[in-house]
């Protein structure tokens, strides 16, 4: 068994090596355009945005029927 200061040496140690094999790993990163995130932002607001006013839509439609059916 290890002492328990070099147990919690080792675990140090793996957190400093996780740590650096991060950085390594974030660096071979390809990271997209500034334009490119900013056309991507959009086309996700504006999906968004279309199944959000279709689902709306929907409930709208559904709501509306089933107070008429309802009231009769």
């Amino acid at each position: 068994m290890f002492p328990p200061f070099l147990v919690k040496f080792q675990t140090v140690k793996g957190i400093i090596k996780y740590l650096k094999e991060v950085r390594v790993e974030l660096g071979k990163v390809i990271w997209p355009k500034k334009e490119q995130v900013i056309k991507l932002t959009l086309i996700v607001f504006i999906i968004s945005g279309g199944i959000g006013l279709y689902v709306g839509i929907l409930d709208f439609s559904f709501t509306k029927l089933l107070e008429l059916l309802l009231v009769r």
